[in-house]
């Protein structure tokens, strides 16, 4: 069936957008389980999200843009930036203003760092919670590959409240609840870029200085405007 059709956008239709993405991560994270070849559950997830860009009403392109969507542009499949991080929650409650795409910055608190490494170099990004209702995770980052290889504004690697977020490893030390500690998969190969990315009537919250890494990040999505 296909999605795209003349009517405004609906509430339903966001509804049914978060759902289809979030079904998206699930099949990523079973077939990663069963032991799927990555580079083909990478493959796979792309050619989902390149169809739900095309036809969806909540697509962030607009309709005209959508009928000449052949697909978004992607750094080639790497699987060194598949990794491991360690997760730790960050105490207190002092409110972070991460700037946006708009005028006003976005009120967030810092929920936890992630600690990794890439190229023998140990990295830190910093993951937020977004103050809306409900709540969720929130990770933005920025590297050297902006503003020439990919948007200018850095990318994301998860924001669990439109569906997307990161794989849990279980901790090898017991049967701890919760993440405090653990250590979680974080993959590149998904960064993506926020609505605002392709067209400006999005405003998107961007990658506060805490998250910018001096490295070149060339995995996830390209800039798709020149």
């Amino acid at each position: 069936m296909n999605l795209m059709d003349e009517r405004q956008p609906t509430w339903l239709d966001l509804y049914d957008w978060r759902r289809r993405v979030a079904d998206m991560y699930r099949e990523r994270e079973m077939a990663w389980r069963e032991g799927v070849d990555e580079l083909e559950v990478c493959r796979r997830f792309r050619e989902q999200k390149d169809a739900l860009f095309a036809h969806h009403p909540q697509s962030p392109l607009r309709a005209e843009e959508r009928e000449l969507f052949t697909g978004l542009s992607y750094f080639p499949y790497d699987a060194a930036l598949r990794l491991e991080a360690v997760l730790e929650p960050q105490v207190g409650d002092e409110q972070a203003e991460v700037g946006t795409s708009g005028p006003q910055a976005m009120p967030m608190r810092r929920a936890a760092r992630l600690s990794f490494t890439i190229k023998d170099t140990p990295l830190e990004l910093t993951a937020y919670w977004i103050e809306v209702y409900g709540g969720g995770l929130f990770l933005p980052f920025r590297d050297a590959t902006c503003p020439d290889e990919s948007y200018g504004g850095g990318r994301y690697l998860f924001d669990t409240v439109k569906g997307s977020y990161f794989l849990r490893i279980d901790d090898a030390k017991g049967d701890m609840p919760g993440y405090a500690g653990g250590r979680v998969i974080i993959d590149f190969n998904y960064a993506y870029n926020p609505s605002c990315a392709y067209d400006a009537r999005w405003v998107c919250p961007l990658a506060p200085k805490e998250n910018r890494l001096a490295l070149p990040i060339r995995a996830g999505e390209r800039k798709f405007h020149d």
